[in-house]
């Protein structure tokens, strides 16, 4: 059943600082939206770039990655500049670098170049994100937050559904020959359109006052061996199946674990001399925020990887175009947001159980990928088990952010929102890799489907044991700061 809702009418005018709050929401939640369809849209055009671009599979991967890693890498950085510089300021220059990106995507000439503006995508990303919450925050209250957070919820939710059927009807319709670049360039007239409205309807920002040096907001020195030990890591992971393991790919893995180390060290020393590290000690020792970040990283690895691998085995030996295999992701990703908006609607006390049983029912449906790849009704009531089961994600993230101080909230959420997005890249770097073996040692990805199968229900099983800690804990709740 569909329910049209006019933006304008949620918001009273006591529940927000401006009296178009409706138009508002409806400019930040879209550009959120925008953020949300390019980590989902390119999916379905992943075969169609292969062929137009000769890309190689570790192409394909980076092409995904490659948004998510400077996504998640730099979304905290972002955060922060907008607290400094003004939430509408970046949310507009987030917004401009990430339209721009999206031109230069549609129009990449290669691989490498569109790997390179799907960095700079990523990055245009991490500065608006962050501020779509922080004026949510800032700018409705009391009921009116609550309904903004629920449609924000919504988009978050939306935009996977959208992202897999609108990359396919896009892909599939072939505008004037252009194929896969539609997916990048639709993103242009909409990011265009919302620069227009952003200063008209966006209220403006308080002049904020910093108490400490630039540097140490930003905590650049964490910043600064945070990426590269990101990097070090998940390219010689894409790469090394292409070019045969090279020495280069395990030294880059040996320094991506020393900038590792020294990330830790920096962090430590940053909180030793009263700085603001990336990842804060008092945030870390917040009761069940350790554990449910442990819990939540299982989940979207597999989750990432599941619709990477599935749209490659549904448009190889299931042969379906492209609209076909981005609408078959509809009732799977449809069953995930259903579950997680309704969560709520359950007792409390069931709440935190959920999680394992959910993880635990995604886990069983994954054994059966490799058994059904053959298609069908089957095949398709499986990914909505999935769906269905990776569905409680949000539940762990309440979960951790119920005992966390109101002032480190915006840290606190930002350091599982990186988590989220670091691994759905390590997921694609390594369970990705091994479909792609696979399906080259087997000459089918049917074939594929079976080792993939296996090693997804273990990492979200072994995301289902962690989640155990999360129902064992007897801490009494808090209110979220959040909620408002």
């Amino acid at each position: 059943m569909t329910q049209t809702t006019d933006l304008r009418g949620i918001i009273p005018e006591r529940g927000s600082r401006n009296g178009s709050g409706g138009l508002t929401l409806a400019v930040i939640l879209l550009g959120q939206f925008m953020a949300i369809l390019d980590v989902n849209i390119v999916n379905v055009a992943l075969p169609t770039m292969r062929a137009d671009l000769h890309a190689s599979g570790a192409g394909l991967q980076l092409v995904v990655a490659g948004y998510v890693v400077s996504y998640a890498v730099l979304l905290i950085t972002g955060a922060r500049l907008g607290g400094i510089a003004g939430h509408r300021r970046l949310y507009h220059l987030g917004l401009a670098s990430f339209t721009a990106a999206s031109l230069a995507c549609g129009l990449a000439p290669s691989t490498g170049t569109l790997v390179l503006f799907r960095f700079l995508q990523g990055a245009g990303a991490a500065l608006l994100t962050p501020q779509v919450m922080s004026m949510i925050q800032r700018d409705f209250a009391g009921a009116a937050r609550a309904r903004a957070l629920g449609f924000y919820s919504a988009v978050i939710a939306g935009g996977v559904v959208v992202g897999q059927a609108a990359g396919g009807l896009l892909v599939g319709a072939d505008l004037f020959g252009s194929g896969w670049r539609t997916v990048f360039l639709v993103n242009v007239p909409i990011g265009a359109a919302l620069l227009l409205a952003g200063p008209r309807v966006l209220p403006r920002d308080e002049t904020a006052r910093r108490t400490r040096p630039l540097r140490a907001e930003l905590d650049l020195p964490g910043l600064l061996t945070l990426a590269p030990a990101v990097l070090l890591f998940v390219v010689p992971l894409i790469m090394g199946h292409e070019l045969g393991w090279p020495s280069w790919g395990w030294a880059a893995l040996a320094a991506g674990a020393a900038f590792a180390a020294a990330f830790a060290a920096v962090e430590r020393r940053a909180a030793s001399v009263g700085g603001r590290p990336l990842i804060s000690p008092r945030v870390l020792r917040a009761p069940l925020l350790v554990p449910a970040c442990v819990a939540i990283v299982f989940a979207p690895a597999s989750w990432g990887t599941f619709l990477f691998t599935t749209t490659l085995h549904l448009q190889g030996d299931l042969r379906m175009s492209p609209l076909d295999s981005g609408l078959a992701f509809v009732p799977c990703v449809t069953a995930f947001g259903l579950v997680g908006l309704n969560w709520q609607r359950l007792p409390a006390r069931w709440h935190r159980r959920a999680v394992p049983a959910g993880f635990a029912v995604a886990g069983a449906g994954y054994l059966f990928i490799g058994p059904l790849a053959g298609g069908g009704l089957a095949y398709e009531v499986l990914t909505v088990v999935i769906g269905f089961g990776l569905g409680v994600m949000p539940i762990v993230m309440t979960t951790a952010l119920q005992h966390v101080q109101p002032a480190d909230a915006a840290d606190a959420s930002g350091l599982l929102l990186t988590l989220m997005q670091l691994a759905q890249v390590i997921g694609i770097a390594t369970v990705g890799t091994l479909f792609l073996t696979l399906a080259e040692s087997g000459g089918s990805t049917r074939h594929a489907e079976y080792g993939t199968g296996w090693a997804l229900a273990a990492m979200v099983l072994l995301g289902a044991l962690c989640a155990l800690s999360l129902i064992r804990d007897r801490t009494p709740a808090r209110s979220s700061s959040l909620s408002g």
